[in-house]
């Protein structure tokens, strides 16, 4: 008996030595200290070059497109003709008018005269004074026959104006909703036109930057079709509520001196400065685009606590993304040490064994 309990606590030894001796051990991970790099806090945000006006143009009438005088891209002034309709209603309907109103006229005339007449023999006594009233009331009534006609011929001579298509505004033509030939109803888009003058560029802004954006703040643009050129900028209108699908907020800054090169839709960069200090964080980091994870949909980088080297998980607020770098402007502090590479490869609460860069100043913050 005391054989057997010998063996079995021998078993039971040598099974947890075995345990003891395969246990992992801690994995090395690439790891630098975070230091605030003391560049003001800044935000880089894509943005698209807008007309600040842009406005369909569009026939008043319905019709028949005859003619189309403009294309996609070009420039029109102000009253310019860009498209006709087919006038021969128009014209009919105001010829009909035209005669309406004669004929209203000449009935006018004749209760004219015949008043005239009626009040001359109501002075002799010649005719009754009923008779003088019943003319008097066929007169106001071709005066307000002749003045209704007025109106209505006025209103077709309009028709018949309002079958040509004047440009509203001097611009360019940035799209074309109807062909010629085609029918069309009153209000529908026939071109699309961007007004000249002011140009804007629109930007989204994410609710992570938004305390780097005011109104009547300025800001450097750059353009890719523009290299070397940085334009002056400033937010004119920033949306007071967030998209409902991207959760982000329209803002819209106008160039202050755009230049003929400046055309619209080109893609642009504008980087932001916060106006607000009090609304900055304390402090901003510069670290290697390879260090950023997601935590769901949140941005976050690895951190080593000191002491344990256990990882945590940690969410940061992104400000700007570079080709090779992001800046960090809130999630960490100064002199907590992050996961340079490897971040897919590891889990929270994992024990690391932190390990220098090869090339430390490939990851300078």
């Amino acid at each position: 008996m005391a054989y057997a309990l010998a063996l079995a606590g021998l078993v039971m030894l040598g099974a947890c030595h075995q345990q003891q001796a395969s246990a992992p051990a801690p994995r090395p991970v690439v790891v630098a200290a975070a230091h605030a790099d003391g560049s003001p806090l800044s935000a880089s945000l894509p943005g698209e070059v807008e007309a600040r006006y842009s406005t369909p143009l569009s026939f008043r009438i319905a019709g028949k497109i005859i003619e189309r005088h403009v294309r996609l891209g070009d420039t029109v002034k102000l009253g310019e003709v860009v498209a006709r309709l087919d006038p021969a209603d128009a014209q009919k309907s105001a010829a009909s008018a035209q005669a309406q109103l004669d004929a209203a006229q000449h009935s006018l005339v004749y209760a004219r005269q015949q008043l005239d007449r009626d009040q001359a023999q109501a002075h002799e006594n010649l005719i009754s004074a009923a008779q003088l009233e019943q003319t008097t009331n066929a007169y106001a009534s071709a005066l307000a026959q002749r003045d209704q006609a007025a109106q209505q011929a006025a209103l077709q001579k309009n028709q018949l104006q309002y079958t040509d298509l004047p440009a509203d505004h001097a611009g360019v033509i940035t799209a074309e909703q109807a062909q010629t030939g085609q029918n069309v109803s009153a209000g529908q888009a026939v071109y699309n036109l961007a007004w000249s003058g002011d140009v804007d560029v629109v930007v989204d802004v994410p609710e992570s930057t938004l305390a780097a954006l005011a109104v009547g703040q300025t800001a450097k643009v750059t353009m890719s079709a523009l290299p070397g050129r940085t334009f002056n900028a400033r937010v004119r209108e920033l949306s007071p509520a967030a998209d409902p699908q991207s959760r982000t907020y329209r803002a819209n800054l106008t160039l202050l001196e755009p230049g003929p090169d400046v055309r619209l839709g080109m893609t642009a960069d504008v980087a932001l400065t916060a106006g607000n200090s009090a609304a900055q964080p304390a402090a901003s980091f510069t670290l290697p685009a390879t260090a950023l994870f997601h935590d769901g949909t949140n941005p976050a980088v690895w951190v080593v606590h000191d002491g344990d080297d256990v990882l945590e998980l940690r969410r940061v607020q992104v400000t700007r993304y570079d080709e090779r770098t992001v800046a960090i402007s809130g999630g960490l502090k100064d002199g907590e040490r992050v996961v340079l590479q490897g971040v897919h490869t590891v889990t929270a609460g994992e024990k690391v064994h932190p390990i220098a860069p090869l090339h430390p100043e490939d990851f300078a913050s």
